[in-house]
């Protein structure tokens, strides 16, 4: 069993998706995520996750911390404060957080999500 994981998705295909139906507020976002740690026993999930711009609503029922690699993406809570996140931002996100994520230029963060 290895104990450790490199973040390093050469020659490994990334996963495909889009906002879940009834999320999109704007534009046609496209998901890329390359899964690197899936432990669904310890509910422990880390990886690289890129989106193309567009905006749609965000529910965490889940912990994340995420490091912006690259781009410019704007996460709004409800009734709060808009966060410009660009590389080197750093963000840990709780469960209960609602609001809005746009994608100004394409973005990509590496993430690391606790259920």
């Amino acid at each position: 069993m290895e104990t450790s994981i490199a973040f390093d998705i050469d020659g490994i295909e990334p996963e495909l998706g889009e906002p879940a139906e009834g999320r999109l507020i704007s534009g046609a976002p496209v998901f890329r995520t390359w899964n690197l740690e899936e432990d669904d026993e310890d509910g422990l999930y880390a990886g690289i996750w890129e989106a193309t711009p567009g905006k749609w609503r965000v529910s965490y029922t889940e912990w994340e911390y995420f490091n912006v690699l690259s781009g410019h993406s704007i996460l709004t809570e409800d009734g709060g404060e808009p966060l410009h996140l660009k590389a080197g931002s750093r963000l840990v996100v709780r469960p209960g957080f609602k609001g809005t994520w746009e994608v100004i230029e394409t973005t990509r963060k590496d993430y690391v999500i606790r259920l």
